[in-house]
């Protein structure tokens, strides 16, 4: 049976669940949010030895072979649970279950939630990938101002956030792909609050995501340029109005795609590329469990088939 890890409004995971169904193959969803809502046994027999019941339901530990970890939520409490120390105590029980059942699924996993907590690191993303031979922008992680005073005094740069991308509030913000001039270097307060990435920006012919799993890779060139606010971040404005189509990596440039994948311990990678004018190719990242549903109703490319077909590979392995 294949384990689905993820949030009951996650639409990405609907894609998985239908093509199982449409191969007749076995599966379980598991909202980790509604998990205080489940029975949990954890036995000390094997790491297999673990169930999870929720009214007629039960998910055994040993009858999974094969796990995606897509986009789970926290778990959610019972409003029964009014005291403050009493929630946080709840909260971090569930969350340490979760932590335990994460480490006993193990070598099942497609990609294993430890594998992806280390591969967000996008400094050590940017070392690996220069190694490998991508072709990767200067790059300057810093909150010194007089560091990107100096940064930028070069050619045209641009900044971008360390880790997360969305500040969460009253009203959410995502943080945009930006060109950096001299008036953020003279707000010493702002850069200093906390440290960004400055890159130097590539002039794009197109963006570029590849999303690889396994030894497959399926390509897409956004075309970003067709419009002055996606020129810099192609996220901006509505990016699913911009022209999205297959096209074909140099075959060394794929390799290098699927050996920086295995190289971070992954099975699943989603990297973004651009294509500069003179037709280079650069590297800017890698998310371990991105999206890529649109893709692929944007370009009909077989993503979820091959994320199905690689776990159940796994399963025969």
């Amino acid at each position: 049976m294949i384990l689905l890890v993820t949030n009951e409004r996650d639409l990405t995971t609907d894609y998985l669940v239908r093509e199982l169904d449409r191969r007749g193959e076995p599966f379980v969803r598991l909202n980790t949010e509604r998990l205080p809502q489940m029975t949990v046994r954890l036995g000390m027999e094997a790491d297999s030895d673990w169930s999870l019941t929720r009214a007629d339901e039960t998910i055994h530990g040993n009858e999974i072979t094969a796990a995606y970890f897509r986009r789970p939520g926290g778990p959610e409490l019972s409003n029964a649970i009014s005291d403050p120390a009493e929630r946080a105590y709840c909260a971090a029980e569930w969350a340490a279950i979760l932590k335990t059942l994460y480490g006993r699924i193990g070598h099942l996993w497609l990609n294993d939630p430890a594998a992806i907590a280390l591969a967000e690191d996008k400094p050590r993303q940017l070392i690996l990938a220069r190694s490998l031979g991508f072709e990767v922008p200067e790059t300057l992680v810093t909150n010194d101002p007089d560091e990107l005073e100096a940064f930028i005094a070069g050619p045209t740069s641009v900044g971008k956030p360390l880790r997360h991308a969305l500040l969460e509030g009253s009203s959410d913000a995502v943080i945009f792909t930006s060109r950096v001039d001299r008036a953020i270097a003279r707000d010493a307060a702002a850069v200093a609050a906390a440290p960004f990435i400055l890159q130097r920006e590539i002039v794009k012919k197109v963006d570029v995501r590849v999303t690889v799993i396994g030894d497959r890779v399926f390509t897409t060139a956004i075309h970003s340029q067709d419009r002055t606010e996606s020129e810099v971040d192609w996220r901006r404005g509505d990016g699913l109005e911009l022209t999205h189509a297959p096209m074909d990596l140099p075959p060394s440039l794929a390799e290098q795609c699927c050996a920086l994948v295995a190289s971070l311990g992954l099975t699943f990678g989603a990297i973004d590329l651009v294509q500069a004018l003179d037709g280079r190719f650069w590297f800017l990242e890698i998310n371990p469990n991105g999206q890529w549903a649109w893709i692929e109703n944007r370009t009909g490319q077989p993503i979820t088939a091959a994320l199905v077909d690689e776990l159940l590979r796994k399963r025969s392995g």
